[in-house]
């Protein structure tokens, strides 16, 4: 058969475009490597609850559009994410604001807490940072600095602060009110029943196929449609011929527990150097779970190695240049359109992967 359009990956980007393509009438293959659809925000049943398997995901977005358009295929529930940090015996609200800086300082008012971080701030006296530390130093102080930055960047980056360079760390907001709601988007939420299910819904129309390798099989599976839509690594598309793009990986550890609630909160982090994880996850808590078991995901960030599954590109001066190189020879490639997380090289929130898919779409239908 012959398709309009071979899709490579059924993440977010993928099931978008290809709703989009069957919805005006063309024909879709969609494809992937792994053996279940859905990419990284693929979600699992384990005893009763939605399991985030690569992470947790939750959708937020202040586009009305883009709310309403992913609100076609699930009903999104009121969660609200507002993780915790652990640090030590201490434990503190984030993101900064006023219950975190309460509990750190023992003040009650904004200016109370403006005055304390400028005074920190002051008395450092950095006026042009260097490396992350500094440029963190300079954005919250001494404390903030000390207690929840140094030790859950240098876990997620494998590295010391005073190794990475400052421009990692533009900004970091401090919020002066009693709210822990992480994100300042008016639209936010998990889909009730799981993303898998909702990707299924998007995916509806179009013929799919898992546990193939688009790249093993390249030249059959190109003969077989108009035009590819390509959301994998840029760099392996090419053979790796400009070089290898860098990413951060992440290992899960899964665990089910014979209660009902483990830590009272879907997200808690740990910010010392010394506790390996960067954060547990609790699964029920993003669906507001009362069964009589939990299950738990530990996060340690990894190294990533070729062959290994990519997480988060890093966007530094080096990569950024071997990315260009591989954009330039991605113009040549006029039938393929290359999309999404891996095929642009870029951390996208999930909303945002909505809209690139959805303009694509526009533009090739």
């Amino acid at each position: 058969m012959k398709y309009d359009f071979l899709v490579v990956g059924t993440g977010l980007y993928g099931a978008v475009f290809a709703h989009e393509a069957v919805a005006k009438g063309r024909k879709c293959l969609v494809i992937d490597r792994r053996d279940h659809i859905a990419g990284n925000i693929y979600t699992r049943e384990v005893e009763g609850i939605q399991v985030h398997e690569y992470g947790a995901h939750i959708f937020h977005t202040s586009d009305k559009r883009i709310w309403e358009y992913v609100n076609q295929f699930a009903e999104f529930n009121h969660y609200v994410n507002s993780p915790v940090a652990v640090y030590r015996d201490e434990l503190y609200n984030l993101p900064f604001n006023m219950n975190t800086f309460s509990k750190m300082w023992g003040i009650r008012t904004p200016q109370e807490a403006k005055e304390m971080i400028a005074e920190q701030i002051a008395g450092l006296g950095i006026t042009a940072p260097k490396n992350l530390e500094e440029q963190a130093l300079s954005l919250v102080g001494e404390d903030v600095y000390r207690k929840l930055v140094k030790g859950y960047t240098e876990k997620q980056w494998g590295r010391d602060c005073t190794e990475l360079p400052a421009f990692i760390i533009r900004r970091l907001p401090l919020r002066f009110t009693y709210d822990n709601n992480y994100f300042n988007d008016r639209y936010q939420g998990i889909p009730i029943g799981g993303y898998t299910a909702m990707v299924e819904k998007m995916l509806k129309g179009a013929e799919v196929k898992l546990g193939v390798d688009y790249l093993e099989d390249k030249a059959s599976f190109d003969a077989v449609a108009d035009r590819v839509v390509y959301t994998g690594q840029i760099d392996r598309y090419f053979d790796y011929c400009e070089g290898v793009l860098d990413y951060r990986m992440v290992r899960f550890e899964q665990e089910i527990l014979d209660c009902d609630n483990y830590q009272g909160n879907a997200v808690v982090n740990y910010t010392e150097r010394e506790v390996p994880y960067t954060r547990i996850i609790e699964h029920k808590h993003f669906e507001f779970g009362t069964q009589p078991k939990t299950v738990i995901s530990r996060e340690y960030p990894d190294e990533w190695h070729k062959g290994e599954e990519p997480y988060y590109p890093v966007n530094d001066e080096k990569n950024s240049a071997v990315y260009e190189a591989y954009q330039k020879l991605a113009e040549e490639e006029k039938h393929v359109i290359f999309g999404g997380r891996l095929g642009e090289y870029r951390y996208y929130d999930m909303d945002k992967v909505v809209g690139r898919a959805l303009e694509m779409a526009e533009r090739e239908l």
